[in-house]
């Protein structure tokens, strides 16, 4: 049977744990061959690199902050060298410096828009010039349902990921004559360790209530959207911000 995305070339940032390693693992399952970034641990991503080539596909790790636009440059130039070409790009680095705004310091404000939004421009601006050469590709930018909705002591990380869904639409008009396709993906509450604090004491379960699923989602869920977005059965969809959230959008 075919996979979806046999023999393409994909770049996931952030993807050395969470809903990254998740992307990275789901895109290499159905035959991408995959160049991911990481920054803290240099062991979880090694380890990742041999789990992705076990899918028989090519996979090269690259410590790299997509914040950093210089970085960005040399990343893109690299894979291009190693890969050939970028078919699918998946702007997921990410971190939340949470705070009410009464204390949320300008240092915090800064670190989460350059790793969150400033990012997702300088990785996109470096992309779409190998995807204009070769007329198609698909980027996909996660934001957050928090993005759309809003939460208190997270003005920042919202601010952030309520910017990369209107980047992400200026892409799409500006890309879409090109056959490049520019979506989001807002995902709700999902199990990682960086939400691992949302599942104790009272407060998960007033998370819980909210969400008309009645339950958190997985790093999983996250990448089966993120592979339909990658393949050609999204061919049709450009510019749009897809919800997994389980309904708490409602």
């Amino acid at each position: 049977m075919n996979k979806l995305l046999e023999g393409k070339i994909a770049i996931v940032t952030g993807a050395s744990r969470g809903i990254g390693e998740a992307i990275a693992v789901k895109l290499a399952e159905q035959g991408a061959n995959i160049a991911f970034t990481y920054l803290s641990s240099e062991e979880k991503a090694r380890a990742l690199e041999d789990k992705l080539k076990g899918f028989g596909v090519k996979a090269k790790a690259y410590k790299s902050n997509a914040g950093v636009y210089a970085e960005c440059e040399t990343l893109v130039n690299d894979v291009i060298k190693e890969f050939g070409v970028v078919d699918v790009c998946v702007n997921n680095a990410g971190i939340s410096k949470d705070n009410l705004l009464l204390r949320l310091t300008p240092e915090q404000w800064d670190e989460v828009m350059d790793i969150n939004l400033k990012s997702v421009f300088n990785m996109t601006k470096q992309v779409i010039r190998p995807m204009m050469k070769a007329r198609k590709g698909s980027i996909i930018n996660m934001s957050s349902i928090v993005g759309i909705r809003g939460n208190a002591g997270q003005s920042s990380y919202a601010a952030s990921k309520a910017g990369i869904i209107g980047f992400t639409k200026s892409v799409a008009l500006e890309l879409g004559s090109r056959n490049i396709r520019c979506n989001a993906i807002a995902p709700g509450f999902v199990e990682t360790d960086m939400t691992h604090y949302l599942k104790e004491g009272e407060g998960a379960k007033a998370f819980l209530e909210r969400i008309p699923l009645g339950r958190f989602g997985s790093g999983e869920e996250i990448a089966n959207t993120t592979l339909f977005l990658a393949s050609d059965m999204s061919s049709y969809i450009t510019g749009q911000a897809i919800s997994v959230c389980g309904g708490l959008n409602i």
